[in-house]
């Protein structure tokens, strides 16, 4: 298994769909950066058979410094980001797994 970065992505895309890989890369950092507007306004982002992105709190709690164990830290609440895996993508992934263990 390999990485793909972002740039393998823009590759494959423009070659899938003629446009060059500026307008790919174009439309990718719009996606990116409307996905990341919206989840940052506390909205859910839905994709069908990908998943779902939404922004959940965690609560805060008392931690400890690591390099200090006897020192306790307060940890604030905050948001993160959760994704959900889509019913398209789940089976689609699923299927690699005679591929994973093929190869180990």
């Amino acid at each position: 298994m390999e990485t793909i970065t972002k740039r393998d992505l823009v590759t494959k895309m423009s070659d899938k769909t003629g446009l060059t890989q500026s307008e790919v890369t174009l439309v990718m950092d719009t996606m990116l950066d409307t996905l990341v507007g919206e989840l940052a306004k506390g909205n859910s982002v839905a994709i069908r058979n990908f998943g779902s992105f939404t922004v959940r709190e965690v609560k805060g709690k008392i931690g400890r410094n690591p390099k200090k164990p006897e020192q306790m830290v307060e940890i604030p609440p905050r948001a993160v980001v959760k994704f959900k895996v889509g019913k398209g993508m789940k089976e689609r992934v699923a299927r690699i797994l005679p591929m994973i263990q093929q190869s180990t």
